[in-house]
């Protein structure tokens, strides 16, 4: 069991008592970080500021490669699998750029794929000559597995899987989708973005070639942070479409030798300090107990869920067979923006899922926005309560 006191006494937010008490609920966009993050970023920018960048990062070498060995624990991967990067986008396209790909070949992407995914997918298959195809969904909403088996045959290189999407709280089976994929000889790169720090991840058992995820959201990580694993005996058999003296080193007049891990896909510059709280994002979520944490999440998220319903003119929007922390819906009569603005009135902080975002998907369901809240471990049943009376007082003045 977590213990609410501490957790809240942890976040800035919370602990400033002449504050009035807000209510958080995105932390599928960007969450409160606990105060472990901040102290150790402040403290690192201070100590640029005394004696430089250089010597500073040099202080904390230690410290950085503690960050991926912090990663590793937390997703059941060797270190030497992991590239620290500054967003799951930059993680993403780093992999997915890397696959040699041919006229003919074929890109299988999630229904529910995030649109940095699909864009990235549109301009490769263009460049290359391949084609884009998306996976059906089910009657839940998930991945169809027959319906991916039946599309796999030698053509296909790469399937673009999202475990959660940004738009709902469905979660797509990983394990199948490996299975028939590898059995097809194609590669899978997982889209953890909305996933790592509210579900169990663990790399070896899903079976995934690569993964891609963010610091920002679930693991209340700083912006600017992102981390890609590849599998380690296919990192050393890629080579990124960008290299620096980091990822390679210069060997010769005509020559260069790529990094022997994960690091190939990493440049020298970076910000330090976001990625020190980035290692203190992860082993704070690792010191509480992963498993607890999953646990309040999936218990917050499934009180909305319950509870949104019973309200006049509310919709829940999420698809699934097993839902996330993200819960999703609309209110009659009223833009989903303006059900965001109005709670952020009353310092209820959610925010919004446009159709752009999720193009297939939500053209599907002829949905153009909905309302996302997303519920973290710190989020208190007083919290929540909050939440639903701010949204029937929205739902009733619509």
């Amino acid at each position: 069991m977590l213990d609410q006191t501490r957790l809240r006494a942890d976040i800035p937010a919370y602990a400033d008592p002449s504050r009035p008490t807000p209510v958080f609920l995105d932390s599928a966009g960007s969450s409160l970080p606990p105060r472990s993050v901040l102290d150790t970023m402040i403290t690192h920018l201070h100590r640029e500021a005394e004696v430089g960048g250089y010597r500073a990062a040099n202080e904390r070498l230690a410290d950085l490669a503690a960050v991926k060995t912090s990663i590793g624990e937390l997703i059941n991967a060797d270190p030497a699998g992991i590239a620290l990067s500054d967003s799951a986008s930059r993680s993403w396209a780093d992999f997915f750029y890397s696959v040699p790909l041919a006229p003919g070949d074929r890109i299988l992407i999630s229904g529910s794929d995030y649109a940095s995914n699909a864009i990235a997918a549109l301009q490769r298959a263009r460049a290359a000559g391949a084609v884009v195809e998306s996976i059906p969904s089910d009657e839940s909403g998930q991945i169809d597995i027959a319906a991916f088996g039946a599309l796999l045959d030698e053509r296909v290189k790469l399937v673009s899987l999202v475990h959660v999407p940004t738009n709902g709280g469905l979660v797509n089976p990983v394990g199948e989708v490996v299975k028939l994929a590898h059995d097809a000889n194609a590669l899978v790169l997982l889209d953890a973005c909305q996933s790592a720090g509210q579900l169990p991840l663990d790399v070896l058992e899903f079976g995934v070639d690569a993964l891609s995820a963010t610091g920002r959201k679930w693991l209340r990580g700083p912006r600017g942070t992102g981390f890609l694993y590849v599998r380690p005996d296919l990192a050393t058999t890629m080579e990124p479409q960008r290299l620096d003296l980091h990822s390679a080193q210069w060997t010769g007049p005509a020559e260069y030798r790529l990094a022997e891990d994960a690091s190939r896909f990493e440049f020298w510059e970076c910000d330090v300090a976001a990625r020190l709280g980035l290692g203190a994002a992860v082993r704070y979520l690792l010191d509480l107990g992963p498993d607890n944490v999953y646990a309040a999440v999936a218990a917050n998220a499934a009180h909305l869920r319950a509870e949104l319903p019973r309200i006049a003119g509310v919709t829940v929007r999420d698809l699934g067979a097993r839902h996330s922390g993200i819960v999703s819906f609309t209110v009659d009569g009223v833009e989903s923006v303006d059900v965001r603005d109005r709670l952020a009135e009353r310092d209820v902080t959610v925010t919004v899922s446009h159709a752009g975002s999720t193009l297939l998907d939500m053209t599907a369901r002829r949905l153009s926005s909905v309302v996302r809240a997303s519920p973290h471990c710190f989020v208190t049943t007083a919290d929540l309560d909050r939440f639903l009376e701010a949204v029937e007082t929205v739902a009733a003045r619509r």
